[in-house]
C-alpha cells in the first residue's frame, strides 16, 4: 500500500482528496494544524500529522521519523487573510520549506502534486477566449501572485517530479464562498458586478479529487494544467441554475464595480478591525470576481489523463444544494 501525504487535509478540497485517496486504497496521512477542525475527517484509516511548515528543521525530523512518502499532494495554503503578507509567507515560503526539507533528507517522493489555482495566471486577457497554457500569467490578486511565485520555484528545481494543477472555481458540499450566493438566491436576490455576461468556468470538487488522485500513478511529471469541467458558463447561467433548483424568484441587481470595490474595502476594514476575520467580500476577492473572463483551456487533461468529468454545473449544483439543505444551511 503506497503512502500519500495530503497537506491542508481539513480544508474543503483537502477533505475530498483524503476521501478519494482512501477509496483508491492508499495509506493516507492527513497533514493538519493543531487548530484544524477535523469534523470532515472521520475515517478511522486516516493517519494524522500535525505539521509546522514554518519550521524546516521540524519538517525534516518528521520526514525522517515517518519515512519516505510515495506521493505528496500539497493543498495547504491561505486563500484569504487580514494580513496580506501571509499570502507570500504561507503559500510560497512554507511550500519552499517543505520541498527543501524533502531534498535535504533525500525524501523526495515519486510525485509531488502542487494544488495551485487559475488565479496564478489571472483572468483571460482577450474578451471571450479561454486562458491557454501558452499565455503569459498576469495574476491580479496577492493570492494569485503567491501561487505563481510558488509554481516558478517548483519549476526551477532540477530532477524534481512535480505536477501542477490549477483549478478554476471549485464548488461542492462544505464550500463557503459560493454558499454565500446560494443563500442570497434563497433570500430572493441575485447579484452581479458590472455585467451578467461574465464568463466563468467551474470544476466540481469530486471530479477534481478523482483527477488528482488518479494522476498519482500516471507516468506524467513536470507539467502544469488548468482544471475545469470542460464547459463554459456565464454568471447569468450560474444564477439561473441556482434559482431553478431552489425554486426561487429573484430580484436581479447589477452593481458597478466602483461601488463594490468601496464596499469590499469597508467590509474588510471593519471585520478585520473588530474580529480579525476576513469577510467573503474583501479587497483581494474583489480583484478576482470583478474580472470579466475566467474561462480556461483544459484540453490537455483529456489528452494526458483521458479526463471525463462526471459532473457538469447542473448536476454538481443538484448534489451541492441537497447537501446544504440536509445540513439545514439552506
Amino acid at each position: 500500500m503506497k503512502k500519500v501525504l495530503i497537506t491542508g487535509a481539513s480544508g474543503f478540497i483537502g477533505s475530498f482528496l483524503v476521501e478519494e485517496a482512501i477509496h483508491e486504497g492508499y495509506d493516507v496521512y492527513a497533514g493538519i494544524r493543531e487548530s484544524s477542525d477535523l469534523k470532515y475527517l472521520t475515517d478511522p484509516e486516516i493517519k494524522f500529522i500535525y505539521i509546522d511548515f514554518s519550521n524546516k528543521e521540524s519538517l525534516k525530523n518528521q520526514l525522517v521519523e515517518i519515512g519516505k512518502f510515495d506521493f505528496i499532494i500539497h493543498c495547504a495554503g491561505v486563500t484569504k487573510t487580514c494580513n496580506k503578507k501571509l499570502f507570500d509567507i504561507v503559500n510560497y515560503q512554507y511550500t519552499k520549506n517543505l520541498i527543501e526539507a524533502l531534498l535535504e533528507t533525500s525524501m523526495v517522493p515519486e510525485k509531488f502534486i502542487f494544488v495551485s489555482s487559475l488565479a496564478a495566471f489571472g483572468p483571460g486577457q482577450k474578451s471571450a477566449e479561454p486562458i491557454k497554457l501558452t499565455d503569459t500569467p498576469k495574476p491580479v490578486s496577492y493570492y494569485g501572485k503567491s501561487k505563481l511565485k510558488t509554481e516558478q520555484y517548483i519549476k526551477s528545481l532540477k530532477d524534481f517530479p512535480y505536477l501542477i494543477f490549477r483549478p478554476t472555481g471549485v464548488y461542492g458540499p462544505k464550500e463557503k464562498d459560493y454558499y454565500v450566493m446560494y443563500k442570497s438566491t434563497k433570500q430572493g436576490i441575485e447579484t452581479y458586478i458590472n455585467t451578467k455576461k461574465q464568463l466563468i468556468s467551474f470544476i466540481y470538487v469530486k471530479d477534481l479529487s478523482q483527477l488528482i488522485i488518479g494522476a498519482l500513478n500516471s507516468k506524467i511529471t513536470n507539467k502544469a494544467y488548468f482544471i475545469s469541467d470542460l464547459k463554459e458558463y456565464t454568471a447569468q447561467e450560474f444564477n439561473w441554475l441556482i434559482k431553478k433548483k431552489l425554486n426561487k424568484k429573484t430580484i436581479s441587481l447589477v452593481f458597478p464595480g466602483s461601488l463594490v470595490r468601496i464596499l469590499a474595502f469597508l467590509n474588510e476594514k471593519i471585520s478585520c478591525l473588530l474580529s480579525n476575520k476576513i469577510p467573503t467580500l474583501n479587497t483581494e476577492k474583489f480583484k478576482e470576481i470583478s474580472q470579466k473572463n475566467w474561462l480556461c483551456d483544459s484540453s490537455d487533461l483529456v489528452k494526458d489523463f483521458n479526463f471525463k468529468p462526471e459532473y457538469n454545473l447542473s448536476k454538481g449544483l443538484d448534489e451541492t444544494l441537497q447537501w446544504y439543505k440536509k445540513e439545514k444551511l439552506l
